[in-house]
């Protein structure tokens, strides 16, 4: 169950990601299969490996940043369709 304060740190981290990425589209967000406590928030994946590796790298120190502030352990996971 995603709270209140999850869905606006979603919505902040999605948007700080498609500044650098606007190709990554939000897919929806998911419970990390080894870890319920953990979020994984899917994006459309850039169909260049080297972008795409670009926006896990990017996406990293924010996630980093929301663990610190605020406790929550997301991932953008990148997805192909």
């Amino acid at each position: 169950m995603i709270n209140f304060k999850q869905e606006e740190l979603i919505e902040n981290f999605v948007s700080y990601v498609r500044e650098r990425f606007p190709e990554a589209e939000f897919i929806g967000v998911s419970e990390s299969p080894e870890d319920p406590e953990s979020l994984w928030i899917r994006v459309t994946a850039p169909e260049d490996e080297d972008r795409e590796s670009a926006l896990i790298e990017y996406s990293a120190d924010k996630s980093m940043d929301i663990l610190l502030d605020y406790g929550y352990h997301m991932l953008v996971m990148p997805t192909r369709n």
